[in-house]
């Protein structure tokens, strides 16, 4: 038997909501991270939440997965810039992506990328990028999976 505490099942696709990030959804968002990366970025989040809340230069994008009684189980943030005099960019960024590890494995990521994607060009946008460390394996055949490959730029870095 496997573990109780662990949900085995797909869920019902019914059960999961997609709706927009709100401010107050900020205790949820870096409760997920940390439980996924084993380390918490309060700070990391705050600038973000501050970048998106606080600033008229983007436009909300960003999205979370709640269950029906409220529950945050998932998120992904992106960013969709406004330019100059209200034009928004035709290119968006998915930067950071989370999804409980008691309820990962459901297809909640990729209903939250779906829903994301959809979103987008609802708007306008014609491209999203996503920066993924080389190394990680797994969340590179995550985004392949959905339908993300290699771009035509290249990432240079310069150690100091």
């Amino acid at each position: 038997m496997g573990d109780p505490n662990v949900k085995g099942s797909p869920m019902n696709e019914s059960t999961i909501r997609i709706r927009l990030m709100k401010a107050e959804d900020f205790d949820a968002v870096v409760e997920i991270d940390e439980k996924v990366l084993k380390a918490s970025r309060p700070e990391y989040y705050k600038l973000k939440f501050e970048k998106l809340f606080n600033t008229k230069d983007y436009l909300p994008t960003s999205l979370v997965a709640e269950e029906e009684d409220g529950a945050v189980v998932g998120f992904v943030m992106g960013e969709l810039y406004m330019g100059e005099y209200g034009i928004f960019q035709e290119e968006a960024r998915l930067d950071t992506i989370g999804v409980d590890p008691h309820y990962q494995h459901m297809g909640i990521g990729e209903q939250l990328i779906n829903e994301f994607m959809d979103h987008l060009k609802q708007i306008g946008v014609q491209k999203v990028n996503t920066l993924v460390d080389w190394n990680d394996s797994k969340l590179i055949q995550f985004f392949s999976a959905n339908q993300f490959s290699p771009s035509k730029t290249i990432n240079l870095e310069r150690s100091l």
